[in-house]
Protein backbone atom coordinates (compact mmCIF):
# COMPACT_ATOMS: atom_id res chain seq x y z
CA UNK A 1 0.00 0.00 0.00
CA UNK A 2 2.87 2.39 0.82
CA UNK A 3 4.38 1.97 -2.63
CA UNK A 4 0.98 2.45 -4.29
CA UNK A 5 0.38 5.67 -2.39
CA UNK A 6 3.85 6.91 -3.31
CA UNK A 7 3.14 6.12 -6.95
CA UNK A 8 -0.20 7.91 -6.79
CA UNK A 9 1.35 10.94 -5.10
CA UNK A 10 4.01 11.11 -7.81
CA UNK A 11 1.36 11.06 -10.54
CA UNK A 12 -0.53 13.82 -8.77
CA UNK A 13 2.63 15.93 -8.55
CA UNK A 14 3.28 15.42 -12.26
CA UNK A 15 -0.25 16.50 -13.15
CA UNK A 16 0.11 19.68 -11.09
CA UNK A 17 2.25 21.09 -13.89
CA UNK A 18 -0.84 21.19 -16.14
CA UNK A 19 -3.61 21.56 -13.55
CA UNK A 20 -3.44 24.35 -10.98
CA UNK A 21 -6.11 22.68 -8.85
CA UNK A 22 -3.64 19.98 -7.76
CA UNK A 23 -1.42 21.22 -4.93
CA UNK A 24 1.60 19.99 -2.98
CA UNK A 25 2.67 20.79 0.56
CA UNK A 26 6.30 21.59 -0.38
CA UNK A 27 8.38 21.82 -3.53
CA UNK A 28 9.58 18.53 -5.01
CA UNK A 29 13.26 17.65 -5.20
CA UNK A 30 14.92 15.08 -7.55
CA UNK A 31 17.07 13.45 -4.84
CA UNK A 32 16.28 9.75 -5.30
CA UNK A 33 18.10 9.22 -8.60
CA UNK A 34 19.46 5.67 -9.08
CA UNK A 35 17.35 4.32 -6.20
CA UNK A 36 14.38 1.94 -6.33
CA UNK A 37 12.10 4.89 -5.60
CA UNK A 38 10.88 7.21 -8.29
CA UNK A 39 9.04 9.23 -5.63
CA UNK A 40 9.69 9.40 -1.88
CA UNK A 41 7.46 11.40 0.49
CA UNK A 42 9.34 10.46 3.68
CA UNK A 43 11.13 13.84 3.81
CA UNK A 44 8.44 15.04 6.21
CA UNK A 45 9.70 12.62 8.87
CA UNK A 46 12.13 15.21 10.23
CA UNK A 47 9.39 17.77 10.85
CA UNK A 48 8.52 18.49 14.51
CA UNK A 49 4.79 18.34 13.69
CA UNK A 50 3.28 14.85 13.61
CA UNK A 51 0.37 16.10 11.51
CA UNK A 52 1.92 18.19 8.74
CA UNK A 53 2.48 16.37 5.47
CA UNK A 54 1.24 13.04 6.80
CA UNK A 55 -1.65 12.27 4.44
CA UNK A 56 -2.45 12.02 0.74
CA UNK A 57 -5.69 13.55 -0.47
CA UNK A 58 -6.65 10.79 -2.89
CA UNK A 59 -8.88 11.41 -5.95
CA UNK A 60 -12.47 10.29 -5.34
CA UNK A 61 -14.80 8.88 -7.99
CA UNK A 62 -18.15 7.14 -8.39
CA UNK A 63 -17.33 3.72 -9.87
CA UNK A 64 -21.00 3.06 -10.65
CA UNK A 65 -20.81 5.84 -13.25
CA UNK A 66 -17.08 5.85 -14.09
CA UNK A 67 -16.10 5.21 -17.74
CA UNK A 68 -12.66 4.65 -19.28
CA UNK A 69 -11.43 6.62 -22.27
CA UNK A 70 -10.17 3.56 -24.13
CA UNK A 71 -8.90 5.61 -27.09
CA UNK A 72 -5.78 6.35 -25.05
CA UNK A 73 -4.71 2.69 -24.93
CA UNK A 74 -4.30 2.52 -28.71
CA UNK A 75 -1.01 4.41 -28.52
CA UNK A 76 1.88 5.09 -26.15
CA UNK A 77 -0.18 7.38 -23.87
CA UNK A 78 -1.53 4.51 -21.70
CA UNK A 79 0.69 1.43 -22.09
CA UNK A 80 -0.62 -0.46 -19.04
CA UNK A 81 -4.20 -0.85 -20.34
CA UNK A 82 -5.18 0.68 -16.97
CA UNK A 83 -3.93 -2.44 -15.15
CA UNK A 84 -3.13 -1.37 -11.57
CA UNK A 85 -5.04 1.95 -11.68
CA UNK A 86 -6.15 2.93 -8.14
CA UNK A 87 -9.11 5.11 -7.13
CA UNK A 88 -11.16 5.85 -4.01
CA UNK A 89 -14.76 4.90 -4.78
CA UNK A 90 -17.47 6.87 -2.95
CA UNK A 91 -20.57 5.05 -4.21
CA UNK A 92 -22.48 1.82 -3.64
CA UNK A 93 -23.85 -0.28 -6.50
CA UNK A 94 -22.57 -2.01 -9.63
CA UNK A 95 -19.90 -0.70 -11.99
CA UNK A 96 -21.13 0.49 -15.37
CA UNK A 97 -21.76 -2.03 -18.15
CA UNK A 98 -19.02 -2.13 -20.77
CA UNK A 99 -16.36 -0.95 -18.32
CA UNK A 100 -14.80 -4.34 -17.68
CA UNK A 101 -16.58 -7.04 -15.68
CA UNK A 102 -19.65 -5.61 -13.92
CA UNK A 103 -18.76 -5.68 -10.22
CA UNK A 104 -20.53 -4.75 -6.98
CA UNK A 105 -18.67 -1.94 -5.18
CA UNK A 106 -18.96 -0.07 -1.90
CA UNK A 107 -17.01 2.99 -0.64
CA UNK A 108 -13.28 2.31 -0.33
CA UNK A 109 -10.07 1.93 -2.34
CA UNK A 110 -10.23 -0.15 -5.54
CA UNK A 111 -7.69 -1.08 -8.20
CA UNK A 112 -8.38 -2.10 -11.79
CA UNK A 113 -7.02 -5.58 -12.53
CA UNK A 114 -6.49 -5.97 -16.28
CA UNK A 115 -3.36 -8.09 -16.90
CA UNK A 116 -2.71 -9.66 -20.28
CA UNK A 117 -5.42 -7.76 -22.16
CA UNK A 118 -3.56 -5.48 -24.59
CA UNK A 119 -5.66 -2.75 -26.11
CA UNK A 120 -8.92 -3.46 -24.27
CA UNK A 121 -10.63 -3.53 -20.86
CA UNK A 122 -13.19 -6.27 -21.58
CA UNK A 123 -11.90 -8.74 -18.97
CA UNK A 124 -10.65 -6.13 -16.50
CA UNK A 125 -12.31 -5.82 -13.09
CA UNK A 126 -12.33 -3.36 -10.20
CA UNK A 127 -11.11 -5.14 -7.05
CA UNK A 128 -11.13 -3.87 -3.44
CA UNK A 129 -7.88 -2.61 -1.99
CA UNK A 130 -7.33 -1.80 1.67
CA UNK A 131 -10.56 -0.23 2.94
CA UNK A 132 -12.64 -1.43 0.01
CA UNK A 133 -15.33 -3.91 0.93
CA UNK A 134 -16.29 -6.94 -1.11
CA UNK A 135 -19.63 -7.36 0.69
CA UNK A 136 -22.87 -6.53 -1.10
CA UNK A 137 -26.43 -5.80 -0.01
CA UNK A 138 -28.71 -8.21 -1.89
CA UNK A 139 -32.08 -6.58 -2.56
CA UNK A 140 -35.17 -7.30 -4.67
CA UNK A 141 -33.36 -6.32 -7.87
CA UNK A 142 -30.57 -8.42 -9.37
CA UNK A 143 -27.24 -7.91 -7.59
CA UNK A 144 -23.77 -8.90 -8.72
CA UNK A 145 -22.30 -10.73 -5.71
CA UNK A 146 -18.65 -10.97 -4.70
CA UNK A 147 -18.56 -14.68 -5.63
CA UNK A 148 -17.49 -16.57 -8.73
CA UNK A 149 -17.34 -20.32 -9.36
CA UNK A 150 -14.83 -21.49 -11.96
CA UNK A 151 -14.91 -17.98 -13.37
CA UNK A 152 -18.72 -17.86 -13.60
CA UNK A 153 -20.27 -14.84 -11.87
CA UNK A 154 -22.82 -15.51 -9.10
CA UNK A 155 -25.84 -13.18 -8.95
CA UNK A 156 -28.25 -12.66 -6.08
CA UNK A 157 -31.82 -11.49 -5.55
CA UNK A 158 -34.19 -11.25 -2.58
CA UNK A 159 -37.82 -12.41 -2.76
CA UNK A 160 -40.60 -14.24 -0.95
CA UNK A 161 -42.85 -17.26 -1.39
CA UNK A 162 -45.94 -18.69 0.28
CA UNK A 163 -46.15 -22.18 1.82
CA UNK A 164 -49.56 -23.80 2.35
CA UNK A 165 -48.46 -26.14 5.15
CA UNK A 166 -49.54 -29.19 3.10
CA UNK A 167 -47.21 -29.49 0.13
CA UNK A 168 -43.44 -29.15 -0.19
CA UNK A 169 -43.93 -27.58 -3.63
CA UNK A 170 -43.69 -23.80 -3.58
CA UNK A 171 -43.34 -21.19 -6.30
CA UNK A 172 -40.26 -18.99 -6.51
CA UNK A 173 -39.91 -16.43 -9.30
CA UNK A 174 -37.05 -17.30 -11.66
CA UNK A 175 -34.80 -14.27 -12.32
CA UNK A 176 -34.43 -13.21 -15.94
CA UNK A 177 -31.59 -15.07 -17.64
CA UNK A 178 -31.04 -17.56 -14.83
CA UNK A 179 -29.37 -20.73 -16.12
CA UNK A 180 -28.41 -22.51 -12.92
CA UNK A 181 -29.09 -22.68 -9.19
CA UNK A 182 -26.23 -21.91 -6.77
CA UNK A 183 -27.74 -21.67 -3.31
CA UNK A 184 -30.62 -20.25 -1.31
CA UNK A 185 -31.15 -18.93 2.20
CA UNK A 186 -34.73 -18.99 3.50
CA UNK A 187 -35.83 -16.99 6.53
CA UNK A 188 -39.14 -16.13 8.16
CA UNK A 189 -40.71 -12.76 7.52
CA UNK A 190 -38.69 -9.71 8.54
CA UNK A 191 -36.71 -11.63 11.15
CA UNK A 192 -33.19 -12.95 10.70
CA UNK A 193 -34.17 -16.46 11.75
CA UNK A 194 -32.93 -18.81 9.02
CA UNK A 195 -35.25 -21.75 8.45
CA UNK A 196 -33.42 -23.36 5.53
CA UNK A 197 -30.26 -23.12 3.47
CA UNK A 198 -31.15 -25.58 0.71
CA UNK A 199 -33.98 -27.00 -1.36
CA UNK A 200 -34.45 -30.51 -2.70
CA UNK A 201 -35.23 -29.31 -6.21
CA UNK A 202 -35.20 -26.00 -8.08
CA UNK A 203 -36.92 -25.82 -11.47
CA UNK A 204 -36.49 -22.94 -13.90
CA UNK A 205 -40.17 -22.68 -14.85
CA UNK A 206 -43.73 -23.42 -13.80
CA UNK A 207 -45.91 -23.23 -10.72
CA UNK A 208 -44.53 -25.18 -7.77
CA UNK A 209 -41.07 -25.09 -9.36
CA UNK A 210 -39.29 -25.52 -6.02
CA UNK A 211 -39.44 -28.51 -3.66
CA UNK A 212 -38.41 -27.55 -0.15
CA UNK A 213 -36.14 -29.85 1.81
CA UNK A 214 -32.55 -31.08 1.43
CA UNK A 215 -30.91 -33.90 -0.46
CA UNK A 216 -33.52 -36.61 -1.02
CA UNK A 217 -35.69 -35.41 1.89
CA UNK A 218 -38.65 -33.13 1.32
CA UNK A 219 -39.79 -30.70 4.00
CA UNK A 220 -43.22 -29.13 4.29
CA UNK A 221 -42.97 -25.63 5.69
CA UNK A 222 -45.70 -24.43 8.06
CA UNK A 223 -48.29 -22.22 6.38
CA UNK A 224 -47.06 -18.67 5.91
CA UNK A 225 -44.88 -16.31 3.91
CA UNK A 226 -41.13 -16.81 3.78
CA UNK A 227 -38.38 -14.53 2.51
CA UNK A 228 -35.35 -15.85 0.68
CA UNK A 229 -32.05 -14.81 -0.88
CA UNK A 230 -31.45 -16.73 -4.09
CA UNK A 231 -27.96 -16.97 -5.63
CA UNK A 232 -27.72 -18.18 -9.20
CA UNK A 233 -25.82 -18.26 -12.51
CA UNK A 234 -26.70 -16.65 -15.85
Amino acid sequence: MKNILKLSAFLILISSVANAQVSTNLNTSPTVTDSNYFMDASGFEGFPSQSEGRGLGFPRTNLTAFTFNTSTIDNLQIVSDFDGMVVYNNATGNTAAGQGVVTAVTPGFYYFSNPGNPGNITSGQWKPLGGGSSSVDIKTTETVTASKVNGAQVYGIKGSFTADGISAAVTIAVPSGMTGFYKITIFKGSTTTVVGTSVRQFGLSGTGNVITGAGIITEVYPSGTYDYVLEYFK
